[in-house]
């Protein structure tokens, strides 16, 4: 089986999860007209929020929720008609909702989801699709079984650049490909990590409700080192640069590459801190062969961390390097695929295009509301997605190397290190399983 071919298996096996879940019966309930404007609600209306909001801001927007009531007021001046929340396990009882955007602090994305889910709503969540690995497999679970439009906030899924990067790879352009090499710069100048959790004890601002803030969260001081954005670099909250940009960077080499089934992840850095994600950590992750595809390292740099000089001299920062048998591709995030080395490629001549055109990642998960239709990022390629990316952070705060079976959501030779598979929830926020 070639490596076109197997991709091919895999991306009618994933276009199938979605397809078959976009038109089950239990989904006609919830699918509008074609020119039916879908009600949606927006949870988190600032940041990553007020972009999202925007993106599906044609239709029609009958409910908004934020923690913040001044980011709520500033997103409720835009849509006037719109019921307004603090908590969003209130927003989701409201009867005519169809559809929701999730757009929440990553410890949120879960309990949101999940409920949404569970009430037969459509849902648009931001990357990365889950907190744990153990809250991956629960939503593959339950979107499968609900019949449900989904879509992971990966915008850069539906990029040009990355479509022809996925056709490249399907057509044996580099011939076997055994590494993959991808680098961010982030955290670093985008938000701090490694860093001591604060102790004073300064007052909450306000306009924050921090107790609905903190949501499943353990209960702790408010302090702006976790408000807004800072949270990211802290384990109780989010999931460090490896959630934050792997979701986006090591997307096209998960779809490219058909990558999955039982891996091998390891990791170095700085000493683990149980609070603060590191200033910087090296992941490598090791496939299997998959049929006839054959076995794939991939390696993970974040911060700090840097690769050898010949890799870098041929990595793009914010990208990715493919090594195969017959060349190398490089590309940027946001950017088109680079052949290498260029001389022997001058004459190269491109596959043709299999992958169309996006209308738009928000597009086309409206799209998919309204008529059944299927969206490249649902949650059944998302969170199996989701789940080996994290194991990254798995590994690390293990401080050793683990061996993952994704058919039973095990480490088989390090069953300590499974207590970093999931997590507490506080009284009132447990998951809806």
């Amino acid at each position: 089986m070639s490596a076109q071919t197997g991709r091919r298996s895999f991306l009618k096996s994933t276009l199938a999860v979605g397809s078959t879940a976009a038109f089950s019966a239990a989904s006609w309930a919830r699918v509008p007209g074609a020119l039916q404007r879908l009600n949606i609600g927006a949870i988190g209306t600032g940041g990553r929020g007020a972009g999202d909001l925007a993106a599906v801001a044609a239709e029609n927007i009958v409910a908004l929720c934020d923690v913040d009531a001044q980011r709520l007021q500033a997103s409720a001046a835009a849509h006037p008609n719109a019921k307004l929340y603090a908590d969003y396990r209130q927003l989701l009882e409201q009867d005519n909702l169809e559809a929701v955007v999730v757009a929440t602090p990553d410890h949120h994305h879960a309990s949101a989801t999940l409920r949404a889910l569970r009430r037969g709503l459509h849902v648009y969540c931001e990357k990365p699709l889950t907190h744990t690995v153990e809250e991956a497999r629960l939503i593959r679970d339950v979107a499968a079984k609900a019949g449900l439009a989904t879509q992971m906030g990966t915008q850069n899924h539906e990029h040009p650049g990355y479509l022809r990067l996925v056709e490249l790879l399907q057509s044996g352009a580099i011939g076997d490909v055994s590494e993959v090499h991808v680098i961010t710069d982030r955290p670093g100048r985008w938000w701090p990590q490694g860093v001591a959790r604060p102790q004073d004890t300064p007052p909450v601002p306000e306009t924050l409700n921090w107790d609905l803030w903190l949501g499943p969260a353990a209960e702790r001081d408010y302090h702006p080192a976790y408000v807004p954005f800072r949270w990211r670099g802290w384990w109780e909250f989010g999931c460090g640069a490896i959630g934050d940009m792997a979701i986006h960077l090591a997307d096209p080499a998960f779809w490219g590459l058909s990558l999955g089934g039982p891996v091998t992840v390891s990791s170095e850095g700085p000493k683990p801190d149980p609070f603060s994600a590191p200033p910087w950590m090296i992941t490598r992750f090791d496939f299997a062969a998959r049929g006839e595809l054959t076995p794939v390292s991939l390696f993970w740099y974040e911060g700090e961390a840097k690769p050898s000089a010949e890799i870098a001299a041929e990595l793009p920062m914010n990208g990715s390097l493919f090594i195969g048998s017959k060349g190398r591709i490089a590309i940027a995030h946001d950017g088109f695929p680079k052949l290498l080395p260029e001389n022997q490629f001058a004459d190269f001549k491109p596959p043709a295009q299999t992958l169309p055109a996006s209308p738009g990642h928000h597009a086309q998960w409206i799209a998919a509301c309204k008529n059944g239709t299927a969206t490249g990022s649902n949650f059944g390629y998302a969170a199996p997605f989701t789940e080996i990316i994290l194991l990254g952070n798995v590994a690390f705060r293990a401080g050793a190397a683990i061996n993952y079976d994704p058919a039973s959501g095990r480490i088989t030779n390090l069953p300590a290190a499974e207590k970093y598979l999931s997590r507490e929830y506080r009284t009132g926020w447990e998951l809806p399983r």
